[in-house]
């Protein structure tokens, strides 16, 4: 199943090197991918869930090399003889919250087919992603791109550098070293936000991070 996949999306199988300076895709060719099989069920079953939080934590924790790749990666962890746990990690080069839905959809169709023994009942792909970019990037270029930055520039030029408050100045060298900010938004005003972002045609990220 996780083969087909990567078979159908050329993006799980992309790595991207510079040439000249100016970062270039390559593609390889679709092969078996052949992933990790690790063995839980000779733990104690209170155990089994721990010990897959944690290799799921720290194979999140894996970096990737984008010019060598792989920059997909697949695990299962075998709880019992019923009970699996499948661990996909992909770079955000390639995926995306939307990208994720796709592949659950695809995971789920292919398995289910599969188990079966019947063929996979999904079309071939007209086209992929790096057919699109090229299109896209054809598409901004010229007057289209310089409609959309004058837009830009003409809404943004009375604007003054917004300085939001901390608790602590900046460091003198940028370290990355975030943090993570937990808040339950009421019921009611999850709604609203849902209702506002869906009537201007925008997700809820991009609505609270107006808001913010």
């Amino acid at each position: 199943t996780v083969s087909e996949i990567v078979r159908r999306h050329e993006t799980l199988r992309t790595t991207f090197r510079s040439q000249g300076g100016e970062p270039t895709q390559v593609i390889a060719e679709a092969q078996p991918v052949r992933f990790a099989i690790e063995d839980l069920s000779g733990l104690p079953e209170a155990e089994r869930e721990t010990r897959a939080w944690r290799l799921a934590t720290e194979e999140a924790a894996q970096p990737f090399d984008l010019a060598t790749g792989p920059v997909f990666r697949a695990r299962l962890l075998r709880l019992d003889a019923e009970d699996h746990v499948l661990l996909v990690c992909m770079h955000h080069i390639l995926s995306d919250g939307w990208s994720m839905g796709v592949l659950v959809h695809e995971l789920t169709t292919l398995y289910e087919a599969f188990a079966e023994g019947k063929p996979s009942p999904l079309p071939e792909l007209p086209v992929q992603y790096a057919d699109f970019a090229v299109w896209q990037r054809r598409y901004v270029g010229g007057d289209v791109l310089e409609r959309q930055l004058a837009y830009w520039k003409g809404r943004l030029t009375a604007l003054a550098p917004i300085e939001l408050p901390m608790d602590h100045p900046r460091p003198s060298v940028l370290t990355y070293r975030g943090g993570i900010e937990r808040a339950m938004l009421p019921k009611a005003l999850s709604e609203r936000l849902y209702e506002l972002s869906r009537r201007e045609n925008a997700t809820v990220f991009m609505t609270l991070l107006a808001a913010f």
